[in-house]
């Protein structure tokens, strides 16, 4: 029978018992590597598993990417790999899987875990490996690249930008008077024989291409004439003026056979469906009106702009009408049901200029800050155009991806369509006898070749320009100097 142990006795052993405990502590530490569980190492590890269940239910979804970023083109793309589960090892020695779906995910558990535990969870991080530590090599002991594609995340692609072709520099072929008034509107014939110009002296006058002479002048406008289009599948030029007018000239009699009233205010754009029988008309009153040619009846009236219209362009594929305003910004208009498509807010300033490429499915918008690239159908916005320092009149592009603007202070860019690179910079030439202030640059079209530019300028004449035949590559060289100041919106 084992002796009894008297009260005198325990009382003795009691200031033995933190000796003890601090033995058995420094003994587990020794030979496990593990620190003897006590009330706060519970405590943190109830604390680790609530936060990471949370953090689970929140960011688990950003595992599967949006049908939108989900990668189509190539069986392979350039991608990251997927969130992996990675091993986090608890007091008691098991190890738990938890996905971590960000990166910054374990920081900020340990920032909790810090924070709960206070100065006890800095002691007991002495005598282990902090968590971010079993995080990262978990990290790395679990790495798995076959992640399936809807788990993985896109990597960022690299800038780099896109060298320009070289294009021959542009040079003046021959100035053409007789205009009495600012010249503030072009059009080439289809045939590509003879063209036509609008004035503010409020008549319209046809030009060979050939030889520059004058062939015809036709007068019925009472105001500048702002708008002109010459149809391709009928014999009828369409004029529009700011007096409120549209006229429809036989070119067989060359006389009016239609007029189209509708409009409340200046018109200060006209264009003409490329298949179809329809003519949209859009000025001062902000709406842009959709004309019947044959019944002369108004089919839509597609209003949502707050300023005057200055430019409209129409293309056979959606959107077909697309329009400018002075309120700075751009619309793409539905043209079966009438009604806005998109509205791009980009601009800062009033836009008054459109040109739509010949064969690449897109368009250029142009204001005094900047001139704007975007693609169709939805209206994408593709790069930017930098380097007049004024207002922007008109632009027109053709098909060996050339593309000029025209300033109010006579200032002419010429660009490459795919890389927005500036080749060519200049100034056009005011006539003996007018100010230095006339020299402005208010309408412009190619020929369809594209081999000549025609300009109708401020100083009453129209310019003809031609390719420089004699530039080389050599003589002519590309200044290519990107910059990353492209990438920006």
């Amino acid at each position: 029978m084992a002796p009894a142990h008297t009260d005198g006795e325990d009382a003795s052993h009691d200031h033995l018992q933190p000796l003890v405990q601090s033995t058995v502590r420094a003994t587990h530490s020794l030979f496990s590597g593990t620190s003897v569980p006590t009330q706060t190492d519970a405590l943190l590890s109830s604390q680790r598993q609530k936060i990471f269940s949370k953090y689970r239910a929140e960011y688990l979804s950003s595992r599967v990417l949006p049908r939108s970023m989900q990668p189509t083109d190539s069986p392979n793309p350039l991608l990251l790999t997927a969130p992996r589960q990675t091993k986090l090892l608890t007091q008691n020695g098991r190890a738990e899987i938890t996905v971590c779906s960000l990166t910054n995910v374990e920081d900020e558990v340990q920032k909790v875990l810090d924070g709960l535990a206070g100065r006890q969870r800095a002691q007991a991080k002495k005598h282990k490996v902090p968590t971010r530590e079993l995080v990262r090599m978990a990290a790395e002991a679990t790495r798995d690249d076959s992640a399936p594609a809807g788990q993985q995340i896109v990597r960022k692609r690299t800038y780099e930008p896109v060298r320009p072709e070289w294009h021959a520099p542009w040079k003046l072929m021959r100035v053409i008077s007789g205009h009495i008034g600012w010249v503030r509107a072009l059009a080439v014939e289809p045939g590509n024989r003879w063209f036509a110009s609008g004035s503010v002296d409020r008549t319209i006058k046809i030009w060979d291409l050939a030889s520059g002479t004058l062939r015809l002048t036709l007068t019925g406008h009472v105001s500048p004439v702002r708008g002109l289009a010459v149809s391709s599948r009928h014999p009828y030029l369409f004029s529009a003026g700011e007096d409120k007018q549209v006229k429809c000239w036989d070119l067989e009699t060359n006389k009016v056979v239609r007029q189209y009233h509708g409009h409340l205010s200046g018109i200060y754009a006209l264009a003409l469906h490329p298949t179809l029988d329809v003519l949209v008309t859009a000025g001062r009153d902000s709406v842009a009106r959709v004309w019947d040619i044959r019944t002369k009846q108004q089919v839509h009236v597609l209003a949502g702009h707050r300023g005057t219209i200055a430019s409209v362009v129409c293309q056979d594929a959606d959107p077909q009408v697309i329009t400018g305003s002075m309120d700075s910004t751009v619309r793409l208009w539905d043209l079966a049901a009438g009604k806005s498509m998109a509205t791009l807010t980009h601009h800062k300033k009033a836009v008054r200029a459109l040109a739509l490429h010949p064969s690449d499915f897109g368009f250029a918008s142009a204001s005094s800050d900047s001139i704007r690239q975007w693609k169709c159908p939805r209206g994408d916005f593709v790069q930017s155009f930098n380097g007049h320092s004024s207002i922007v009149n008109t632009m027109c592009a053709n098909n060996d991806g050339v593309m000029f603007s025209g300033g109010d202070d006579g200032t002419m860019r010429f660009w490459d369509w795919r890389s927005a690179h500036c080749f060519q910079k200049t100034q056009t030439v005011v006539q003996p006898g007018s100010l230095d202030s006339e020299a402005g640059v208010f309408c412009s079209t190619f020929d369809r070749t594209g081999f000549r530019l025609i300009t109708g300028e401020a100083d009453k004449s129209i310019k003809i320009w031609k390719e420089d035949e004699e530039a080389t590559e050599e003589s002519h060289p590309v200044d290519f100097r990107p910059s990353l100041g492209r990438r920006r919106y």
